[in-house]
Formats: C-alpha cells, sequence, structure tokens
C-alpha cells in the first residue's frame, strides 16, 4: 500500500546557512554604488532602523539622517505616550528580568498622545528625513496627524500583513485607498511570501518590509509557531518584486527586516534580494541609542500575548563606528558599510541591483570550517 502525503515541504534557509561565492572580476570597494531611492528620496546608504523604543528617538533619527541612512520612529510608542520618556526607558533598563514584561505591559499602557505625534515629526523633520510608523489597526486615526506634521515616509507594519483582511469590521484598511490619500511613499510590512508580496504590490504600496520572527528580541516563532528564515522569504518576496515590476513597469523595493547579526548577515540578504536592511538589535547597541544597551521589541507589551522580550545588547560604539568605523571588533557588528562595500568588491557588484545576481551556495559549516582555534578561544 502507498503511502499517502498529507503535504510537502520544502527547506527553507537562514543566513547561517548560505554563503556567497566570489566574482570573476573584483572590485575597489569605492567604486560600490549602494544608494537606496524610496519614491523622489534618495539615501546614501541602504539601512533602516527599526522602529522600536529601545533604538529610535528624535536625537537618534537625526544623527541617523545625518549619515545617509533611514530612522523609522514607532509613533505607538513611548516617544508619544510621554512628554518625557527618558524616565521610563530608564526604568526599563534598570528593571530585573523578573519584572520586565509586567512593567513594559504597564508603561504601554498609557494612551497615545496625538499632539505628541505630531510635535515628534516636526521635531525630527528640523534635523533630516523623518518615516514612522503605525499598526494597522491605528492607521486611520494618526495619518491626518502625520501628514500635517511633515512626514515624508509613512510605514504601516505589523506581526503579518496582506493585502485581504478578514474581520467582523464592515470596512477595514484598505491599502490602495491609503496609498491614493497619502501625499507621501507608503510603506508596508510585514510578509514573507511570494503571493502576499505580489498581492500588497498591486495595491500601490511604494516599499515593502519582509521578516516575520527573526528579530534578536522577536519570541513570535516560539509563541506563534510562525516565521520564515529569513534568506529564502527574501528571496520569496524578491520575486514577486521582479515578477511585478516586469508586468506593470513599477519598481516595489524589498527591505529585509530582523535577524541580521553582522556584516555577514547584512550582505546575504541583499544577496538574496533585499534593496534595504532595516536593523534594530545591532544599531541599540549605539551610544546615541535610546534604550541604554537594552532593545525590545514592538510586540513585547502586548497585555494578552507578548511576542517579545527584553534582551540586554550592551553599549559598544557610536553610531557613525556601527555604520562607517573603525572598529577594532572582530565579530563583524562594526562598520556595516565597510563590510557591504568589501563584499560587492570581492563578488564584482558595483550596486545593490548587481549584489543581488550574486551566486549563493548552501553552507552551513562556513561560519565553522577551519576555526576551530577561534572556537576553542571564545569557549574559554
Amino acid at each position: 500500500m502507498r503511502m499517502p502525503q498529507y503535504k510537502t515541504m520544502r527547506y527553507a534557509y537562514g543566513f547561517d546557512e548560505v554563503a556567497l561565492v566570489p566574482g570573476d572580476v573584483t572590485i575597489n570597494p569605492e567604486q560600490t554604488d549602494i544608494s537606496f531611492v524610496i519614491g523622489d528620496l534618495n539615501f546614501s546608504i541602504p539601512i533602516l532602523a527599526s522602529a522600536m523604543d529601545g533604538v529610535v528617538d528624535v536625537p537618534f533619527a537625526i544623527a541617523m539622517s545625518k549619515l545617509g541612512g533611514l530612522v523609522v520612529l514607532n509613533l505607538e510608542g513611548l516617544q508619544t505616550r510621554y512628554q518625557d520618556p527618558a524616565a521610563i526607558l530608564a526604568e526599563i533598563a534598570e528593571a530585573p528580568d523578573s519584572e520586565i514584561t509586567a512593567l513594559l505591559q504597564r508603561v504601554y499602557s498609557e494612551p497615545i498622545k496625538e499632539n505628541l505625534v505630531g510635535e515628534r515629526i516636526a521635531a525630527i523633520k528640523k534635523g533630516g528625513t523623518c518615516a514612522a510608523s503605525v499598526t494597522p489597526a491605528n492607521t486611520k486615526r494618526l495619518m491626518p496627524v502625520t501628514v500635517e506634521a511633515g512626514i515624508d515616509i509613512f510605514v504601516v507594519q505589523s506581526t503579518v500583513t496582506t493585502a485581504r483582511h478578514l474581520s467582523r469590521s464592515y470596512r477595514g484598511l484598505i491599502f490602495s485607498e491609503l496609498c491614493q490619500g497619502m501625499p507621501v511613499p507608503v510603506l508596508v510590512g510585514n510578509c514573507v511570501t511570494y503571493r502576499a508580496a505580489r498581492e500588497l504590490m498591486e495595491t500601490g504600496i511604494a516599499g515593502i518590509f519582509v521578516g516575520v520572527g527573526p528579530g534578536a528580541a522577536c519570541t513570535t516563532r516560539e509563541v506563534l509557531g510562525v516565521g520564515v528564515p529569513q534568506v529564502t522569504a527574501t528571496m520569496d518576496c524578491a520575486a514577486a518584486r521582479d515578477d511585478y515590476f516586469r508586468e506593470a513597469g513599477r519598481y516595489v523595493p524589498i527591505i529585509a527586516d530582523g535577524g541580521m547579526r553582522n556584516g555577514g548577515d547584512l550582505c546575504k540578504a541583499f544577496a538574496s534580494g533585499a534593496d534595504a536592511v532595516m536593523i534594530g538589535s545591532i544599531l541599540a547597541q549605539a551610544k546615541e541609542a535610546p534604550g541604554r544597551g537594552y532593545h525590545w521589541g514592538m510586540s513585547t507589551p502586548h497585555l494578552a500575548l507578548p511576542r517579545g522580550t527584553r534582551v540586554e545588547v550592551g553599549v559598544r560604539g557610536t553610531l557613525e563606528q556601527i555604520l562607517f568605523g573603525p572598529t577594532a571588533l572582530t565579530d563583524g557588528t562594526q562598520n556595516l558599510i565597510g563590510a557591504l562595500r568589501t563584499a560587492m568588491g570581492v563578488c564584482g557588484a558595483r550596486t545593490i541591483k548587481e549584489l543581488q545576481q550574486v551566486e549563493m551556495v548552501i553552507a552551513p559549516s562556513v561560519k565553522t570550517e577551519g576555526k576551530q582555534l577561534q572556537l576553542i578561544q571564545s569557549q574559554r
């Protein structure tokens, strides 16, 4: 009797299981072009800072903008709940592990204040470009406030985002109408599949975030069992981007969001098809970050089902060191732009688009091959 198969599965790959293949031609790293475009906005580096309270506040946003990147401010976070969030951030940093979840639930129960939404956006605008994030539930309420304050990029983020949503409400958030009503680019996420990405692109959004649960502070995969390893997720959504571009003639950038711990992961994300990356835990290590060496996810304070935890990342250097160096660290967590340009040079890619075409191989031992002495030293 033939054994029937209930369902089929394919193997999905994360950063530790793949490697980039060097090119037949090498390029001087300084001659590579790593610029990133959203709508009419051009950024000199393709890095976005995660919309998380341990990473982003107004001073950090301005500092990141001056260095050529983009920060996304969480409009449902501490910055818009408290006039002076510094005391709350200090309390979070000082709380013992046994009390942190309850503390986060308590401090995030403070209502969002629309006047603070406008004030934070206006403050960032004085020093650079402002992108800000809301969840679908608060989009209609906060969208007019952000437009009036002069926002440059509007971001709608949730754990999983789709173009079709079933609920009891008569009329939910319709992305095509949102895009038509917004005078600025609308970025949406997160998703991990070809079909979801394709349907979101067809609504008129200007960019899409890819990644469910890979972040250092996120526990969605443990709590819900939901997620796709980031390399496979990025490749699938990039395929949707390219197919949509061929058919519609409109290019929708892919932003890999989460799971990148060092420069190597960053480079693999681009080779998997990303146009830009969003990172949190690495940037939370900056002296300028408001988390004081701690980092927690957007879903952590959920009153019924926290999907995240506070993680200690430490304070390891300035934002400029993390992005551009110089660094004395050997773990790849600093000089991310130097790592990206060098990888592009080694692989013969002048642009991010060319890096997306670089050959990748399945290589689960790439980090440990021949590194016995380093492994022994790290265990001492």
